[in-house]
């Protein structure tokens, strides 16, 4: 039988290691609160982007999922949008999001495994069968080879009649945490950076309601950083984003309404509403500011919350639902303009229906039946959560203050600095776990010996054979001398300057795969080798 934890820790701080007195006054909040609150909807943003926030509608429930075929992926889609989701979240395999072909040498073992496999414009054509684009938002988790997404995105709408104009949704497009965090590039960081900001500068004119960017701070959080270092270095890489540009030429207001963030929401609820609360402030001064933006959506940080995947256990999976319940709270009580909630069973598998369910009604409960949405920023004037938020801002913006010191984003990612600031971070976390100083439920505190009795869903590994047949029918059937074409023409752009949104869309239609499209862009940019050190 476990043993109740009676003891607690002589210090209490949050992740961050922001220390906790044991309770507070008014005499712990800033002066200028009143300032620095506003009201809903305008500026510094703290209390929400939006006047009405929940009052007006629930944020957007989008739950990630894509496995193994565009077929599968797309009845998962229809069971969670029949189940009241209200946007889609696609989930690509490891092979589609470094630019390769299921057929390629490299992406043997590894189709349809992590996500959906996704080589031409029919899989996607397939992904999204009977699936209106013109109604629903999607958000697809898609960096290297964004533009390739998009321009597929974009044509299976034109298949629908759904004009670029009216299409919605956001790609992930954030190159620089894929150094730091994730490791899913291709490109060295100048020609990402061109490409990124191409895609800017095309979305602008002719997908206006699509986020070109979302700039994540959930992949530096998984990989071990605190909650200040979350917001510091993503905002730092956005700072990195919009310069880049202006640097091209584009006029701020006009890109960066487009702009969207991704944060992760973990455990310590207190802190986590409060850093939501904080990256708002800093984002809307930093655009104002820094950049000298005019208008109120430019300076408004829109993001995506997912719960903490890397805070899920294996061991008593089911209190995952409770860890996913917390986090979730948090990110409605901070403001998030739209969620996914993790399942149950992420630590293990792949989630099963069930699993999915349960994580949606997480959601529709919180939104429908707690309360918290029925009137805006609940938590305000708190004086520990207005304290934290204070906090948090103050912290995250010494770390830009640093890293401009370094000359920027990209150049403290080369010198291993954001890196070696969030290995150190996870280091502390994990010994504290280890010593017991923090406790991990189920894992080093109240363990059980109880068998798992969870489904398991399953990959068929014939879908890679199943894709490879039909790479080579479509390699057999299309016109492969315009194929021929178009990559020539794509080729010579990217030894230039035009813009390749337009080459890469024109490759899309002609039947050009995204493994052709990566590696013609390959040929020129060549890979980037990050430096390793030991």
């Amino acid at each position: 039988m476990a043993k109740p934890e009676t003891q607690r820790k002589p210090r209490f701080a949050t992740s961050s290691d922001i220390e906790l007195k044991s309770y507070y006054t008014a005499a712990d909040v800033a002066a200028d609160t009143d300032r620095t609150l506003g009201a809903p909807g305008e500026f510094p943003f703290t209390r929400g982007v939006q006047p009405t926030m929940y009052r007006g509608r629930f944020w957007t429930m989008r739950q990630y999922a894509g496995y193994a075929s565009a077929a599968e992926s797309n009845r998962r889609y229809r069971f969670l949008l029949d189940q009241g989701q209200t946007g889609l979240s696609v989930a690509f395999d490891l092979p589609t999001q470094i630019g390769y072909d299921a057929d390629d040498p490299m992406a043997e073992g590894e189709v349809g495994k992590v996500g959906v496999s996704i080589s031409s414009i029919h899989d996607m054509a397939t992904l999204f069968d009977q699936i209106p684009l013109g109604k629903v938002s999607t958000s697809m988790t898609i960096n290297a080879p964004a533009s390739v997404l998009l321009a597929m995105y974009i044509a299976v709408g034109k298949r629908q009649g759904v004009e670029p104009k009216d299409l919605r949704g956001t790609i992930q497009n954030d190159i620089l945490k894929e150094y730091i965090a994730r490791g899913t590039y291709i490109y060295p960081p100048g020609p990402a950076m061109r490409l990124i900001t191409d895609i800017f500068k095309y979305c602008a004119q002719e997908v206006p309601h699509w986020n070109t960017i979302s700039i994540s701070g959930y992949h530096i959080r998984e990989a071990g950083s605190t909650a200040v270092q979350e917001v510091a270095f993503t905002l730092a890489n956005a700072i990195a984003y919009v310069q880049a540009a202006i640097d091209s030429g584009l006029n701020v207001d006009d890109f960066a309404g487009q702009l969207s963030f991704f944060f992760n929401a973990h455990n310590n609820f207190l802190e986590e509403v409060a850093k939501f609360r904080a990256a708002r402030r800093l984002w809307a001064t930093i655009m104002r500011d820094r950049f000298g933006a005019q208008k109120p959506n430019s300076l408004k940080l829109r993001f995506h919350t997912q719960t903490g995947g890397s805070t899920l256990t294996a061991q008593q999976p089911e209190n995952n639902v409770v860890r996913v319940t917390l986090q979730a709270l948090a990110a409605v009580m901070g403001g998030t303009q739209s969620l996914h909630t993790n399942s149950r069973d992420e630590a293990l598998w792949l989630p099963t229906e069930e699993s999915v369910q349960i994580a949606l009604r997480t959601q529709q409960i919180i939104a429908h039946e707690s309360g918290v949405a029925d009137t805006i920023d609940p938590l305000a004037g708190s004086y520990v959560i207005e304290h934290l938020t204070d906090e948090i801002e103050r912290q995250a913006m010494a770390y830009i203050n640093r890293i401009d010191q370094l000359g920027g984003a990209l150049r403290a990612i080369e010198a291993g600095f954001v890196q070696g600031e969030i290995s150190d971070a996870a280091y502390a976390y994990q010994r504290a776990v280890e010593h017991n100083e923090q406790i991990v439920v189920g894992v080093n505190q109240f363990q059980t010996q109880a068998d798992l009795h969870l489904s398991r869903l399953k990959i068929d590994t014939s879908i890679e054979m199943e894709q490879c047949q039909k790479l080579a029918e479509l390699r057999q059937n299309r016109d492969n001398s315009r194929v021929s074409e178009l990559r020539t023409q794509l080729e010579g752009a990217a030894r230039g300057s035009d813009n390749l949104i337009p080459y890469i869309v024109a490759c899309v239609d002609g039947e050009v795969t995204l493994g052709e499209i990566c590696n013609t862009l390959r040929g020129v940019f060549g890979e980037y080798q990050p430096n390793v050190g030991i």
